[in-house]
């Protein structure tokens, strides 16, 4: 049953740069109120592919990209209020450092009014944490950064010089310890698909039992997102058939592709490149790209 209200516990997980365990963290996150009896909703900043696969798997639901640039602001604010009619917590993770690209993860949150949740690489570092949480925050002015949380903290005690470190207004949200078992493996392009982790369900599990002791395992507070209707979408497909390859060369569909297909009213077909000797019979194939392309979107491209 949806709720009456589209109020809804929300953050954007951001980072000063990339490497810093905003996927770790997210992930957790999401097993660990997955696991407490939540709906949990994660969307993912950019054209990312890889973390996504990652968050569905912690989350039990589908990961959407959402993105200013890629898919525009009225898409983003229509996902998450469908997000928001039946989840008990909605994560968004971003892209890169917290300002980094054009639009950034930061003008997304104050333009959608989330919340930040700083991750920060915490080893290494003692007081000069509190300096880049700090740095986050008042480096543009509005920018809603209200908690910090440290990664890869070398003990209990480093991890309360780190939390003594932060300045006032800046929230400490708590830390994941440097933990081999525990983190997601990467090469140099980030993440390993998360059918090449073989262990992934297991190291996600570890995480989340990381975090349950920490401020993380209480819902943020509730945030209003603004109603907003779906994109009017004329059934130009009804009556066609689309093969879509899925297989594990084709791992990875961006969900709010096949959500479009279906409300053009094509009827989809699966096939795998690699068993099938043969393509369904049908009046199109959908070609992967590593840059989604949601064709509902103003802003889709050709």
């Amino acid at each position: 049953m949806s709720k009456l209200s589209l109020n809804c516990p929300a953050l954007l997980v951001a980072a000063p740069a990339s490497g810093q365990g905003k996927t770790t963290v997210v992930a957790a996150l999401a097993r660990l109120h997955t696991r407490l009896g939540r709906k949990v909703r994660v969307f993912k900043c950019g054209p990312d592919f890889l973390d996504p696969q990652i968050h569905a798997i912690a989350s039990g639901t589908p990961c959407q990209n959402i993105d200013l640039w890629m898919c525009g602001e009225d898409d983003a604010r229509w996902r998450l209020a469908e997000a928001a009619r039946t989840a008990d917590l909605i994560l968004v993770e971003g892209v890169m450092g917290l300002f980094d690209g054009t639009p950034s993860a930061a003008e997304l949150a104050v333009k959608l009014g989330l919340p930040i949740l700083a991750i920060i690489d915490g080893s290494g570092m003692a007081n000069s944490f509190g300096a880049i949480a700090y740095g986050l925050k008042y480096y543009q002015a509005g920018t809603p950064l209200n908690a910090a949380f440290a990664n890869r903290v070398g003990s209990e005690r480093h991890a309360d010089i780190l939390e003594h470190s932060l300045p006032e207004g800046i929230a400490w949200y708590g830390h994941l310890p440097s933990d081999a078992d525990a983190a997601l493996p990467e090469r140099h392009l980030g993440l390993l698909p998360a059918s090449e982790i073989e262990d992934l369900t297991q190291r996600i599990e570890r995480m989340a039992n990381l975090l349950a002791s920490t401020a993380a395992a209480q819902l943020p507070p509730a945030i209003n997102f603004q109603d907003v209707a779906p994109p009017p979408v004329a059934p130009l497909l009804r009556g066609k058939t689309i093969a879509v390859a899925r297989d594990a060369a084709f791992c990875f569909l961006y969900p709010a592709n096949i959500e479009c297909l279906e409300r053009l009213g094509a009827r989809l077909l699966y096939f795998s490149p690699l068993a099938d000797s043969a393509l369904p019979e049908c009046d199109a194939v959908w070609r992967h790209t590593l840059l989604p392309t949601n064709l509902c979107s103003p802003n889709a491209a050709a």
